[in-house]
């Protein structure tokens, strides 16, 4: 499997989920596990994805999730798990 961690937050506003899920089946990622909350009106949202049958690369993937992110005004950053995981390691 080839996971990868994406998060996303920003302003809460209308159609966050549906825009980068609707990216990520469209790009043949799946997603295999969602969390997400509303602080004060800020949209916080952890993704486990698996790109084992995606049809882009992940540079792809991540940059093109970047400007979807600007044009609906969140950050969207990609890492690959075993980043992720030495990077948070306790």
């Amino acid at each position: 499997m080839n996971k990868v961690i994406i998060t996303v937050v920003g302003k809460d506003t209308v159609g966050i989920i549906a825009k980068v899920c609707t990216y990520l089946s469209e790009s043949g990622v799946n997603v295999l596990d969602i969390s997400q909350t509303i602080v004060s009106g800020f949209f916080n949202m952890m993704m486990i994805v698996d790109m084992s049958a995606a049809i882009k690369s992940f540079a792809e993937v991540s940059a093109q999730l970047d400007e979807l992110g600007e044009s609906i005004g969140v950050a969207i950053k990609c890492q690959k798990e075993e980043i992720f995981e030495k990077m948070h390691r306790i």
